[in-house]
């Protein structure tokens, strides 16, 4: 996995109420160690720019509600922030998971049941019923 991969940009949405919760949780952002932050007061979000190594998405969201802070909970919302959440648990799962190699043997055994198995594209007509005219 490359190190593009791992360097994630992401956007945290804030609910209307209370107002002014941007640059307050911006500056709250900017005091964790390896997060960059960005306010984005019309979009009423603070982007964040992070190493997933180091911090997640949900350890962000996590911090900003332990502080008192209000998210975003439309149901649009919801469903980005819980697809960002498993996308990268399974990367980080990906990254300590040692990589299964197949011994040529073991590969070359597949192949050959693979072949003796009956496919969708068998043929159980006899030879000479197909070649009949």
């Amino acid at each position: 996995m490359s190190g593009a991969d791992l360097n994630k940009k992401r956007e945290i949405l804030f609910s209307k109420f209370p107002p002014g919760q941007v640059p307050e949780a911006a500056s709250d952002l900017q005091r964790l160690d390896e997060v960059g932050v960005e306010p984005k007061f019309e979009k009423r979000s603070v982007g964040v720019s992070y190493d997933l190594q180091q911090h997640t998405l949900r350890e962000l969201d996590e911090h900003l509600i332990d502080k008192g802070y209000h998210l975003d909970n439309t149901l649009m919302t919801k469903l980005t922030r819980a697809l960002i959440y498993y996308v990268e648990d399974t990367q980080l799962h990906n990254m300590t998971a040692p990589e299964k190699r197949l011994k040529r043997s073991e590969q070359e055994a597949y192949v050959k049941a693979w072949e003796h198995r009956p496919h969708g594209d068998h043929d159980d007509t006899p030879p000479e019923w197909r070649e009949y005219k």
